[in-house]
């Protein structure tokens, strides 16, 4: 039988919702809006070594494929190595 006793941590609501809320808003205004989902297909063995990549540089393997593709591909880049 379950019994309800003091509040559980888990998925606890936050003290101040409006301030929580604030937070969460403030957090996401300056974050860089990414619009648009890129899928590559790599094999297992290449998926490893960028995860393992990213984790050793303390960042996520989205934030490192981004940084990648942006010197590639990005505005700034002149074209130099970027295959037709």
């Amino acid at each position: 039988m379950n019994r309800r006793g003091a509040a559980s941590p888990f998925a606890a609501r936050p003290g101040a919702a409006d301030a929580w809320v604030r937070t969460h808003d403030a957090h996401t205004a300056t974050a860089p809006a990414y619009t648009a989902r890129l899928t590559v297909d790599v094999t297992p063995a290449l998926r490893g070594r960028i995860k393992i990549t990213a984790f050793e540089r303390g960042i996520t393997v989205a934030e490192m494929l981004r940084t990648l593709l942006e010197l590639e591909f990005g505005e700034a880049a002149d074209g130099a190595g970027a295959a037709p």
